[in-house]
């Protein structure tokens, strides 16, 4: 089964004490066989990988531990997902998240009959992102259909995206997909998807359960984290994951709804 987590914060380095805080909200569900991993996030002003396609030597039902995976990572926004494949190989390139340029992208579900309605919908790519599709899944595809629109309206390039045109790009792409399975007689998608830019965080709830949180003052380090320096900023974040929304303050995203949250952290609901 796959899960997938999104973190955008104020500060870079509390990504573990955030993951600690949430841990039973977004703990991932025992494997039922080979798996593997991904975190993407920015550091430095880089955009940067941590790939795991399989988990050689770990028995298939071990559960992912968040923490181990990403708690050394300084990020103030980070993508994780865990990945049991409908669609593609056990490699790095079929490993969400995926990259291009600044923007990360990570999904959930499948796009059904994906094989009929591949070559049309990379036919609609410009080659330049066409050119960059080096997997065989259908989200990387997704991905790329979504840059698409973005690239259309002027946005690809600009770290301050406008909100507006990330929820068009979405609900465009998403509707582009529906269309052409709907073609094929091909069932409507599970599209969970989380799309950043290091600036600007999205996630679209499609057909499977996903909740966020937002968080202000709360802090619940694991106990081995070093504390804070004296004037720190108090840790604020929005953390967002597939699965059923848990208590202690996190909130199910409506079907078919798209939270954003922008660099200042204020976070938004746009309804289907």
């Amino acid at each position: 089964m796959s899960r997938l987590v999104g973190y955008v914060a104020n500060r870079d380095d509390r990504l573990r004490a955030a993951l600690h805080q949430e841990r039973d909200a977004i703990a991932a569900p025992a494997p039922e066989g080979p798996t593997g991993w991904g975190v993407g996030f920015y550091q430095n002003g880089e955009v940067l990988h941590k790939k795991r396609p399989r988990m050689p030597g770990t028995p298939a039902k071990a559960p992912v531990d968040w923490e181990g995976i990403a708690g050394d990572v300084r990020s103030d926004c980070a993508l994780l997902h865990l990945r049991q494949p409908t669609v593609g190989d056990f490699t790095s390139h079929d490993t969400h998240p995926f990259r291009l340029r600044r923007w990360l992208f990570a999904h959930t579900g499948t796009i059904d009959r994906f094989e009929a309605v591949r070559d049309t919908l990379a036919g609609s790519l410009p080659d330049f992102l066409l050119r960059n599709v080096r997997g065989k899944t259908d989200s990387e595809l997704l991905f790329h259909t979504l840059l698409s629109f973005l690239h259309d309206a002027g946005q690809l390039g600009r770290p301050d995206v406008d909100p507006a045109a990330v929820v068009g790009a979405i609900r465009t792409g998403v509707a582009l997909v529906d269309r052409l399975v709907a073609e094929v007689q091909g069932e409507p998608a599970v599209l969970n998807l989380m799309l950043t830019n290091g600036r600007h965080f999205s996630a679209l709830r499609r057909g499977a359960p996903l909740g966020w949180v937002e968080r202000r003052g709360r802090f619940d380090p694991p106990e081995d984290l070093v504390p804070p320096s004296s004037g720190a900023q108090t840790l604020r974040y929005v953390m967002a994951a597939s699965g059923p929304a848990a208590a202690n303050a996190w909130v199910e995203l409506p079907e078919g709804a798209i939270l954003e949250v922008d660099r200042d952290l204020v976070a938004s609901v746009h309804g289907a």
